[in-house]
């Protein structure tokens, strides 16, 4: 179906030519956060139809590919990825490293000869 062209009746153009997009490959593109512009070429159009077309689909789809890379992270964190548990830490939590450092805190001693 991909590549075929489809008479739809509009309001004001009746029989304008519209291509057949395939919505699906359009929605599992944006859920790897592909740009309307990557989107556009592989689906063979333009990047202004392809927002005005699909713009709502493509920012669903892009929504859902966050959740899924952020399932992901949540669930590497659970099994005991140090390297993810720091991560979240810092990033939800907002949890910091502090360098504690008492040696610094006197004045060195000073004379004047």
């Amino acid at each position: 179906m991909r590549g075929e062209t489809t008479i739809m009746p509009t309001p004001n153009n009746k029989g304008k030519k519209y291509k057949t997009i395939d919505r699906d490959l359009v929605f599992r593109l944006a859920s790897i956060q592909c740009t309307y512009r990557e989107i556009a070429e592989a689906v063979g159009t333009s990047e202004p139809t392809i927002k005005k077309r699909f713009g709502d689909l493509i920012e669903a789809g892009r929504a859902q590919g966050r959740q899924s890379l952020r399932r992901t992270q949540w669930d590497k964190a659970l099994k005991g990825d140090t390297k993810m548990l720091i991560w979240l830490g810092k990033n939800i939590l907002k949890q910091r490293d502090q360098v504690e450092n008492d040696e610094g805190n006197t004045p060195l001693p000073w004379e004047d000869k």
